[in-house]
């Protein structure tokens, strides 16, 4: 027993390892998304109760049916004694209670009210396909924001690399400057402004470590993740290739964009919607004719007939058909008439504005691609021409032929080149990522 208890135990410890080892990939933090993010189920909430009223609306052709009934029971404790004389005999009653009751069946149907039913429908099932788009729109909107925080975790994650090896760098120099102090050959000053700069690249580190950490807790918390296990993503190999592919035209993209993106049809369905409500509101003014049916019965006490006998003899039916003509309605017509125009003018400059908003988007994405990714190529070399310069003043300053400033500028030279350098970098694959992404194409670096 205690084997199994151990055994149990050490398979829950590793099951735990493993969780908090996990390291996410982008498509598996999108997926996990999709999945677990609360605005997006309360999207497919709403989507869901907008399919019920197309069904409601649908149920609306059809006819209405009703059950009803009546009982009434009443009591008279002093009403007086009635004589009746029945073959020589005579008797007395004296009746303090009665009752009776009704029973009908009653059915409506609407025939005709200008169409108002059947476009109340259609109405209903553009809703419910903008209330789908919504769902659709804020999954595109996290996996955007997902986009985001992952490529700024990996920019972090190679900026705090940068800083380490730069910290190891001012070590071994200071720790040459303290060898060069003793044998005299440098100045305690300059030892003290190495030790300082040192300082300052440690400091750099747990800068960088924290900006780290503050992008991972905001990437798990999109991602609707709790607890306290160690939370990391996949360190990615990005060739230098994918940094200068071909960009996307951004004309191109747009004119497909326009054919897939959600806010674009919602705001398109919103305009034929509002042309159905211009409609509805116009029907407003014409007549309406409805169709009823009833059958009905009663009872009562008080009588020697049996009560299925008086259900039978009074049975009743009945069929009419109700005409409603609008002569004056104190203008509600003509308000809602006029109401729905607004709405319809409104509708199509929503539909104008969702579409300049689409090209500003992705012309900022196209921009942001192309200067990055000439910035990339200018940041390469520059990077590999301060490097070459930084060693040989590194080399110069231990020779005693630069001083500790033209030593600390020439370190600022280069990390400011490398730092340029990861930033151009990533800023060119998150904009060609969304590029990618508004034409219809997975995400993916």
């Amino acid at each position: 027993m205690k084997h199994r208890i151990a055994t149990a135990a050490g398979t829950l410890l590793v099951g735990l390892s493993i969780h908090a080892q996990k390291q996410w990939t982008l498509q598996e933090c999108i997926d996990y998304a999709l999945e677990n993010n609360i605005q997006l189920q309360q999207n497919k909430l709403s989507a869901m109760q907008s399919e019920y009223d197309v069904e409601q609306s649908k149920a609306a052709l059809f006819p209405s049916l009703s059950f009803s009934t009546n009982q009434n029971g009443s009591w008279r404790p002093y009403s007086p004694s009635t004589i009746n004389l029945t073959n020589g005999t005579m008797t007395s009653t004296r009746r303090t209670t009665s009752y009776n009751g009704s029973y009908g069946l009653n059915a409506s149907m609407t025939v005709w009210n200008g169409g108002r039913n059947t476009k109340n429908i259609k109405r209903n099932e553009y809703t419910a396909q903008q209330s789908a788009l919504e769902a659709e729109r804020t999954a595109n909107s996290i996996q955007e924001q997902i986009t985001q925080l992952y490529v700024q975790i990996l920019y972090q994650t190679e900026a705090v690399k940068v800083n380490e090896e730069i910290l190891k760098a001012s070590q071994q120099q200071r720790d040459r400057a303290k060898v060069m102090v003793e044998v005299g050959s440098l100045a305690r000053v300059d030892l003290a402004q190495l030790e300082a700069q040192t300082s300052q690249d440690e400091y750099n580190i747990v800068n960088s470590r924290a900006q780290l950490e503050n992008f991972k807790l905001q990437l798990k918390q999109l991602l609707e993740i709790t607890g306290s296990d160690d939370f990391d993503i996949v360190a990615a190999n990005i060739a230098e290739s994918a940094v200068l592919d071909a960009i996307p035209s951004k004309e191109e993209v747009y004119e497909v964009a326009l054919r897939h993106r959600p806010e674009i049809r919602s705001s398109q369905i919103g305009v034929e919607a509002s042309e159905l409500s211009l409609k509805i509101a116009k029907a407003g003014y014409l007549p309406t004719v409805n169709l009823n049916a009833g059958v009905g019965t009663s009872n009562a006490s008080g009588t020697e007939t049996p009560f299925f006998r008086q259900v039978k003899t009074n049975l009743s039916n009945s069929l009419g058909v109700s005409v409603s003509v609008p002569i004056f309605d104190q203008k509600q017509n003509s308000t809602n008439v006029n109401k729905a125009k607004l709405t319809q003018l409104s509708s199509r400059l929503q539909l104008q504005d969702a579409e300049k908003s689409l090209y500003s988007s992705i012309e900022n994405y196209w921009l942001n691609a192309n200067t990055s990714q000439q910035q990339y190529i200018f940041a390469k070399a520059n990077v590999q021409s301060m490097q070459e310069s930084y060693d040989l003043v590194s080399e110069q300053f231990l020779l005693g032929l630069k001083n500790i400033v033209e030593l600390t500028t020439g370190k600022t030279n280069l990390l400011q080149a490398e730092q340029q350098l990861l930033q151009s970098k990533y800023t060119t694959l998150y904009n060609m990522a969304m590029l990618r992404f508004y034409k219809g194409e997975p995400i993916k670096l």
